[in-house]
């Protein structure tokens, strides 16, 4: 197995297209072609943890975070991120980062937390914008099944929990064929009209490559008459945070110190308690307090996050509960996620969660 062979694998659960514009994300070190030895899951990639994947023999690193953030005018080992880059380079280890991408995925770091606090009927807070298209294509009458069957296999027609969902019209469609067609229906050099039918299907962006893939092979026309347009609907099963419920309503001092437990958060830094019971409960990992207009408008009573400023807690203005339980903390948990994911993917394969604990604050 190569390289390229992990990275697709995981670009199936966390396409790369879902990660926000500034982040940088992929296979930031190392060659696509490399064969694979081992794979190393890691939340951060640090000097020590790429000596830990020496050490195991691992020659892929998959991180959270991406070790390489900002372009780099030099690599001389003056820091910490040059360092890393060169150790790799000279052990032939690659460095792969799937960051906001995993973020924004329906199953990813924000239902982790969800599942250790134990919430239940969640949803994504913040759906992320433009990533719905629509393709519309003309095809005859006799091969409407077949290529609405190729599309759906594709990953095309799924609105929440219904697949296979499109909408058809019939009506008729003209075209004439030049010297150089091979038309399948119709003559060269004649206007040809043909009983068709519009085919409207939407898709998630990051399938736009296998649907029209899919197309392509299944029409029988020489050329392919389609349109690709991105809709503004919100897509439900992509974005940022979660909101969940708990079983049981509990109350608030209650609830953070279930959460100090079951996240071994160190401290927590929150907003003033407001005496409600809570039942509701949105979080978001990693950098959260972008999000807070938004868990207002969601109907939770505390939201669980971090690197919340001093400034930032008073947005809370008295409608919900800002904790913050520190950036490690509730992150912390994405190694297992995708260690579990890719040993169901790849059973047969050594695949190593790091144990080198990388959180850079400390408590006294």
């Amino acid at each position: 197995m190569i390289v390229k062979e992990v990275t697709t694998i995981l670009e199936e659960f966390a396409p790369l297209n879902y990660a926000e514009s500034f982040d940088n994300v992929g296979l930031l070190v190392g060659d696509k072609n490399t064969d694979v030895t081992g794979i190393l899951v890691t939340l951060d990639t640090l000097e020590e943890v790429v000596e830990e994947a020496i050490t195991k023999k691992c020659n892929l690193i998959v991180s959270f975070h991406p070790i390489i953030f900002k372009g780099l005018k030099k690599i001389t080992g003056a820091n910490y991120v040059e360092r890393v880059v060169i150790k790799a380079i000279q052990h032939n280890i690659a460095i792969y980062s799937m960051h906001t991408a995993l973020d924004n995925n329906q199953a990813g770091v924000n239902a982790k937390i969800c599942e250790v606090l134990g919430l239940k009927n969640t949803k994504i807070l913040i759906p992320q914008k433009d990533t719905i298209k629509k393709l519309t294509t003309y095809v005859p009458i006799n091969a409407i099944e077949t290529i609405k069957e190729a599309l759906y296999n594709a990953g095309a027609g799924s609105i929440g929990n219904y697949s296979n969902c499109s909408f058809t019209t019939e009506g008729t469609g003209s075209y004439k064929a030049n010297e150089n067609a091979n038309p399948v229906l119709g003559e060269v050099g004649k206007t040809h009209y043909e009983k068709e039918a519009q085919i409207n299907i939407t898709f998630s962006k990051s399938k736009e490559e296998k649907v029209l893939d899919a197309l392509f092979k299944s029409h029988p026309y020489e050329e392919v008459a389609y349109e690709i347009i991105t809709l503004e609907n919100k897509n439900q099963n992509i974005g940022m945070g979660m909101v969940g419920e708990l079983k049981a309503p509990a109350k608030e001092k209650d609830f953070l110190n279930f959460v100090k437990k079951q996240m071994s958060a160190s401290g927590i830094r929150h907003s003033k308690f407001l005496g409600n019971n809570i039942s509701k409960v949105a979080v978001l990992g990693g950098s959260g307090a972008f999000a807070i207009n938004a868990v207002k408008q969601s109907g939770a009573q505390i939201f669980i996050s971090s690197d919340i400023k001093y400034h930032e807690f008073y947005q809370a203005e008295s409608k919900i509960v800002i904790a913050d339980i520190g950036h490690y903390e509730t992150e912390q948990f994405t190694k297992n996620l995708l260690v579990d994911y890719l040993t169901k993917k790849i059973p047969n394969f050594a695949i190593h969660l790091s144990e080198s604990i990388t959180n850079p604050i400390k408590y006294l």
